[in-house]
């Protein structure tokens, strides 16, 4: 059976004693339109970036909501700022103002490890 474990997907369960929420409380602060995201995917379909990489605005938003502060940290050093997801978003969401800030936050977090 051992065969067959690529048909064995990864756990979605989030680990509350793992689940960071410093960097999603410091966008939701700052940037109040992100709590109206539905995932529709329409930043994800006109991004510049994700034409040309693996990049992908709606894993952001998934790995912000989770905690997952590693992946974040990969993932927002492709976007290129173009502002396209901004401008179809049905929610009015500033998602370049998103991703900025959790740029932000990242390295607010890394100076704070080297305090």
């Amino acid at each position: 059976m051992s065969q067959f474990d690529f048909l064995q997907p990864k756990s979605r369960q989030i680990e509350i004693e793992q689940f960071d929420d410093r960097i999603l409380t410091y966008v939701l602060e700052r940037e109040q339109s992100f709590l109206t995201c539905i995932s529709c995917g329409g930043c994800t379909a006109t991004c510049s970036a994700g034409n040309l990489t693996s990049f992908n605005v709606r894993k952001i938003g998934l790995s912000l909501r989770r905690g997952n502060i590693n992946d974040l940290s990969d993932e927002v050093q492709k976007c290129m700022f173009c502002g396209k997801c901004t401008l179809v978003c049905p929610r009015d969401i500033n998602i370049r103002n998103v991703v900025l800030l959790i740029k932000k936050g990242i390295a607010q977090l890394e100076t704070e490890k080297t305090l």
